[in-house]
């Protein structure tokens, strides 16, 4: 069931004033990074993210120091208009989608080459035979999660060898250019990608966006990108185990869904029975909220990726 969704943040130039801001702010933010555009109209891809050699020197990674030094009202312009732009071509971007979106979130730091990586890794796969998958476009799950549903037409002896090549490098630190470099190689493997979503910020900016996300949409406002992120997740969300970015995701997203009409909620489902009801006990909170309300019969708390997975089966048309 799809939601209902408002996206757009509307700043329009009508006047030869508003005209001169935006043209100074267009100067603030290329004499800073050359390649930013801020009234672009189609979402990020990792090459034009990562286009150095060295990823100091890339568009991300200079975006980022900017976004750390940036100060008075037309750099604070510039992030706004950028931000619209992006805001716009993830609209048209997902106007153009026959699937629906689900989204996976879960922890930043699950490193590649263990099982937690690998189960989101395959959880992304099995979504992406029917859905297109969404995330915050990061590391750890997230990669993991983009790079199944990328690799969902693959046969699964390629995603495997892709999760072996990965796991020389676990993750992006010390080294970002270690991390793409073994990134680049996993996506060799990937012939007919599947179309996966990642939305990122600046704002976490020293988390390098992932490679495996074939549309990037990276926000400077990372409270703007939180909300697009969850509104575009039309056909629901999964929840793997994550701590405190994954648990205001939740309720995030559970206050959507309580306040949503009947046809309008869409399911929640946590991944990890022994994590969400004991470790970091967000299920009973979530399923007491739910109570009596339309969302109750839509959250779910299942042990395995595949009961997740199951969940989200498209059923054939009557």
């Amino acid at each position: 069931m799809r939601r209902p969704r408002t996206r757009s943040v509307v700043v329009q130039c009508r006047t030869d004033a508003d005209h001169a801001l935006e043209a100074g702010a267009r100067l603030a933010a290329g004499s800073h990074v050359a390649a930013l555009d801020i009234t672009r109209t189609r979402l990020y891809t990792p090459d034009e993210l990562y286009d150095a050699p060295r990823y100091s020197d890339s568009l991300d990674g200079q975006a980022y120091r900017w976004a750390l030094a940036t100060s008075g009202p037309a750099e604070a312009l510039a992030e706004v208009l950028h931000d619209q732009a992006i805001d716009n071509a993830l609209g048209t971007w997902v106007a153009g989608l026959d699937r629906g979106l689900v989204g996976v979130m879960g922890g930043h730091a699950a490193h590649r080459g263990t099982a937690g990586y690998a189960d989101a890794a395959r959880l992304g796969a099995l979504l992406g035979r029917d859905h297109v998958v969404a995330t915050g476009g990061g590391p750890g799950a997230m990669e993991a999660a983009n790079l199944g549903c990328r690799m969902a037409t693959t046969a699964p002896e390629a995603l495997a060898e892709a999760l072996r090549r990965l796991a020389a490098v676990p993750s992006f630190q010390p080294s970002v250019d270690d991390w793409v470099a073994a990134a680049r190689d996993a996506l060799s493997l990937a012939a007919d990608p599947s179309p996966s979503l990642g939305v990122p910020t600046w704002h976490y900016g020293h988390e390098p966006p992932n490679l495996f996300a074939t549309a990037i949409a990276k926000y400077f406002r990372n409270a703007l990108r939180e909300a697009i992120l969850l509104l575009a997740c039309d056909a629901g969300i999964v929840f793997l185990p994550g701590a405190g970015g994954t648990v205001q995701e939740i309720f995030q997203d559970a206050c959507e869904n309580y306040y949503a009409s009947d046809d309008a909620v869409a399911p929640m489902v946590l991944v990890g029975r022994q994590y969400w009801t004991e470790d970091l006990p967000a299920w009973p909170l979530l399923q007491a909220l739910a109570r009596d309300r339309a969302m109750e019969q839509h959250v779910h708390l299942v042990d395995t990726v595949e009961e997740a997975a199951a969940l989200f089966v498209r059923q054939p048309a009557r």
